[in-house]
C-alpha cells in the first residue's frame, strides 16, 4: 500500500493537500481514516484459553488467567521489556481460573484475588504463589466475575471483594474475615436463580456508603445498597449483561455503563433519581 499527496495545480492560493491511499482495490478516501484505529503494540500466542487479564498496579507487568486443555488453571505474569513480552512466572492450579482483581489489595502487597470454576475465592501473593494467603469456598458453582474496592488507594472504607456466580448469588467478602461473606444477595425462595455474569463496586466516597451493581444473563441489572442492605434499583436491558463499570468507584455515583450481547451498551445517569424510571 502506498500513500501519496495530491494537490490541484491551479490556483495555488486555494490549493489543498489531500492524502490519498492507493491499494490493489483502488484509491481509498479520507473517510477510511476517520474511524478509530487499533494499533497492535505487542502480540503473543498462548497455549491455553485466556479468560481474564489485569495490569499489576504501578508496574509494566500484567497477569493473564485461564485454563489449559488438560483442565487445570493457570496464572502467568508478564513484563513489557524493550517492546517485547517477558514471561516472569507461570503458576498452575487445580481448577481453571475465570476472573481476577487487584482492587482490594494494598499498593505495597498487590495481592491478586481470583475466582475459579470450582466456586473458590483465592487471594495470591504472586511472589510466593504456592499457597493462597486467603481461601474460601465462596459459591456452589463457577465464579464468573469479581471486583474489589478499598485497595490501591481507591475508595473509602475497608477493602472488600465481590463475586458473582452461576448459582445466582452475589457475595461480598472481607479478606480479614474468614469463611463467611459480609453480605449475600440471592433470589428469594421460589424465584428463579439467574446466572450472574458481571459485578462492580461503586459509590465508595466515604466510610459508610458503598454499592454493588450486578448484571445477569437475562438482562437484569440490580443495584444493591450495602449500607442499608437493600435493593436500591433494578432494570432490564433485554440482553445478557456482559460487563458493568462505574466511571469512578471513589465518588458519589455518576455514570454507569452496561455492555450486553448483540454489541450494545447502555449508559445510565446515576445522579438523576426517578421514582419509577430509576436513574
Amino acid at each position: 500500500m502506498q500513500i501519496r499527496m495530491e494537490m490541484e495545480e491551479y490556483p495555488l492560493r486555494n490549493s489543498v493537500l489531500q492524502p490519498v491511499v492507493s491499494s490493489p482495490g483502488g484509491p481509498l478516501t479520507m473517510s477510511t481514516f476517520e474511524k478509530p484505529q487499533i494499533i497492535v503494540h505487542i502480540q503473543k500466542g498462548l497455549n491455553y484459553t485466556v479468560f481474564d487479564s489485569k495490569w499489576v498496579p504501578c508496574s509494566a507487568k500484567f497477569v493473564t488467567m485461564g485454563n489449559f486443555a488438560r483442565g487445570t488453571g493457570v496464572i502467568q505474569v508478564y513484563e513489557i521489556q524493550r517492546g517485547d513480552l517477558k514471561l516472569l512466572r507461570e503458576i498452575e492450579k487445580a481448577k481453571p481460573i475465570k476472573c481476577g482483581t487487584f482492587g482490594a489489595a494494598s499498593l505495597q502487597q498487590r495481592f491478586l484475588a481470583t475466582g475459579d470454576f470450582g466456586g473458590n475465592l483465592h487471594i495470591w501473593n504472586l511472589e510466593a504463589p504456592e499457597m493462597p494467603v486467603y481461601s474460601v469456598k465462596g459459591h456452589k458453582e463457577i465464579i464468573n466475575t469479581i471486583d474489589g474496592v478499598g485497595g490501591l488507594g481507591i475508595g473509602e472504607g475497608a477493602p472488600e471483594i465481590v463475586t458473582g456466580s452461576r448459582d445466582g448469588t452475589v457475595k461480598v467478602w472481607d479478606p480479614r474475615q474468614k469463611e463467611d461473606p459480609v453480605a449475600n444477595m440471592e433470589p428469594a425462595q421460589g424465584e428463579n436463580k439467574r446466572d450472574c455474569w458481571t459485578v462492580a463496586f461503586g459509590n465508595a466516597y466515604n466510610q459508610e456508603e458503598r454499592v454493588v451493581c450486578a448484571g445477569y444473563d437475562n438482562g437484569d441489572i440490580k443495584l444493591f445498597d450495602l449500607r442499608n442492605m437493600s435493593l436500591r434499583w433494578e432494570t432490564n436491558i433485554k440482553n445478557g449483561v456482559c460487563s458493568l463499570e462505574f466511571d469512578r468507584k471513589d465518588i458519589s455515583m455518576n455514570k454507569l455503563v452496561a455492555t450486553s450481547l448483540e454489541g450494545k451498551f447502555h449508559v445510565f445517569d446515576m445522579r438523576t433519581q426517578h421514582p419509577t424510571k430509576g436513574p
